[in-house]
This record gives C-alpha cells, sequence and structure tokens, in this order.
C-alpha cells in the first residue's frame, strides 16, 4: 500500500520576522538585495498602515538583538551604521507620501484661495456693478415718471418698489458670497452675520457661544467661515433643524469649534460614501479643514441631529494676534 506523506507547510512569516530577517541579513553584507527589501518592507509597511511608532519599536528590539550577539565593540558600531542606513531606506516610502501629502494640501490650499478670490470677484460684481445699474434705472424712471398719466404713475411706482427688492436681494446675496465684516472684523461677528440672516429667513433659531477673541490668518477665518455657512445650509436644507447651536472656544493652543443641530441626522459612516450633494459637502468641509492643518469629525445618526467638531492646532503668533490679517 502506498502511502503518501505531506509535508507540514511553512508558516508565513509575519511581517516582524521578515523585517529583524533582512535586517539581519544586510547588517551581515547582504549589500544592496537586502537594501533593496528594507524598501519594499517599507511600502508594504505604508500600506498596511503601520505608524512611524510601530516601525521605530520594532527596528528598535531588533538592533537590540544583533548588539547583544555582537562580539567586540567595533562589530558593534558597524551594526548600528548597517542598522541606520536599513531604517533609513524602510522609512523613504513614508518620506515619499509625506512629500505627496503635502503637495497635495499646498495645491489644495492654492486652489481654494483662488476660488475665494474668484468669489470676492463676484461679489463685487453684484454688490457695486449691477447696483450702479439699478441706479441708472431708477433715475430713468424718474425722468419719465412726471410725463406720465397717473395709471402710470402708479404701475412705475410698482416697478420701482420690484426694484428695491431686486436691490435688496443682490446686496444680501453679495454679503453671503464674501462679506465685508469677515475681512474686517473677523470670521466671529461675520458667523454672527450670517447666522442673524439665515435664522430670520428660515425661521430657526440659532445659538452662538463664541469665547475667543483676536484674528486668525485670513485663509483660516475664510475657511472657518464656509465651514459654518456650509453646515447652516445644510441644517437649513436637509436636516430641517428646529435649533442650531455654534460654539467656538480654545483649549491651550487648539481652537475648537461645533456646530450642532437636532435635525433628522443621517448615517455618519456612509457619508463620505453616499453620491448625493450632502456626502458632497462634507468631503468638501473635510478638505478645507485639512488645507489649514486642522481635522473635522462628524457624528450623526438618524433621528439624532449632527454634530460637526473642528480643531485646529494653532501657532504660538496666531494664537497671540488681535491684528487684522489679509
Amino acid at each position: 500500500m502506498k502511502m503518501t506523506i505531506r509535508r507540514k507547510a511553512k508558516p508565513h512569516a509575519g511581517f516582524e520576522d521578515e523585517y529583524r530577517t533582512s535586517l539581519r541579513e544586510y547588517a551581515s553584507g547582504g549589500g544592496e538585495p537586502a537594501l533593496g527589501r528594507a524598501y519594499e518592507l517599507g511600502r508594504r509597511a505604508l500600506t498596511e498602515q503601520k505608524s512611524l511608532v510601530e516601525m521605530a519599536s520594532l527596528h528598535h528590539q531588533a538592533v537590540l538583538a544583533l548588539v547583544c550577539e555582537a562580539e567586540s565593540g567595533k562589530h558593534r558600531e558597524k551594526l548600528l551604521r548597517a542598522s541606520a542606513e536599513f531604517l533609513a531606506e524602510c522609512l523613504s516610502p513614508y518620506e515619499m507620501a509625506h512629500r505627496g501629502f503635502q503637495d497635495a494640501v499646498k495645491a489644495l490650499r492654492q486652489l481654494n484661495e483662488t476660488l475665494e478670490e474668484e468669489i470676492k470677484r463676484i461679489a463685487y460684481a453684484v454688490h457695486d456693478e449691477a447696483g450702479q445699474l439699478l441706479v441708472a434705472v431708477h433715475l430713468a424712471l424718474a425722468e419719465v415718471a412726471p410725463e406720465l398719466p397717473a395709471p402710470q404713475q402708479a404701475q412705475v411706482a410698482r416697478i420701482k418698489e420690484l426694484l428695491n427688492q431686486v436691490e435688496k436681494h443682490l446686496r444680501r446675496y453679495s454679503h453671503e458670497l464674501r462679506p465685508t465684516i469677515l475681512d474686517d472684523l473677523g470670521w466671529i461677528p461675520a458667523i454672527r452675520f450670517l447666522a442673524e440672516g439665515i435664522s430670520k429667513r428660515a425661521d430657526l433659531p440659532i445659538h452662538i457661544d463664541a469665547t475667543v477673541s483676536g484674528r486668525l490668518p485670513g485663509t483660516v477665518e475664510t475657511t472657518l467661515y464656509r465651514i459654518v455657512q456650509e453646515a447652516l445650509t445644510n441644517a437649513v436644507k436637509h436636516a430641517k433643524a428646529s435649533n442650531v447651536w455654534i460654539r467656538a472656544w480654545r483649549e491651550n493652543l487648539v481652537l475648537c469649534c461645533s456646530i450642532r443641530d437636532d435635525g433628522g441626522g443621517f448615517d455618519s459612516s456612509q457619508a463620505d460614501a453616499a453620491p448625493g450633494q450632502k456626502g458632497l459637502g462634507l468631503i468638501a468641509m473635510r478638505e478645507r479643514v485639512s488645507a489649514i492643518g486642522g481635522n473635522l469629525h462628524i457624528e450623526s445618526r438618524p433621528g439624532h441631529g449632527t454634530t460637526l467638531s473642528i480643531r485646529l492646532p494653532l501657532e504660538v503668533n496666531h494664537a497671540n494676534s488681535h491684528r487684522a490679517r489679509r
């Protein structure tokens, strides 16, 4: 009877074992092939989302084991030099990813600044250029009206009233596109102005508790204003909220801001994957906050409202500044 002998499969070495083995090989004179494996291990670690602290701890343990086996001080020095080269090569994918992230953040910041400049231009056109045209129409009607019969004069009066309504709406759109108060007084007064207008139009109580003072860089203030603006728009259009609470405070050198509503809420875990406008709005908010070095946390459940929390580390000179930055 023929017996089949099955060889026991060799277990696949874990990442830590591969790292120790490759480091030992390079320290023993493995040369470029072993150093190439260091780079591949770095790429794998990045893909598996291993932190730099985890990599440093693993490297420390691996080097400690090698040093303990060293026969002389000269040998230990050689091992330490080789280990440093191995670690540097292993972490090079992290460095490249970091540089790519910095480039992406810089490009996003420049894009936001370009968009804000375009918004300024449009707001100016709406407020000044359209306003001048409306003034010209008012003057023309004032010249024509006295020569018209009484019924037509009444019609001209109604036209003037409609033009006044148009002027009022254009002024409001201009201020909401780019409120001058944002540049002149800062983001907190601008948010109060914005909240007052939305509260009146939507019959929505908006409660503001802001204990911060002083000015921040223009890009930071604009970003914070846009986030609150988008959150209030969502609260009115999507959440159908009955109340909104806005808070702004400092925790040492961290600026904190939260926008909470008691509306319908949604599944925040699915927000980024949602193809609708709400998902895109939340993604845009996260990108804006990320571009200025902060982070945005969204907490929401169906039927339990939504809370957006912003945390923005501040530089010392920004935290103590009371000057307007433009």
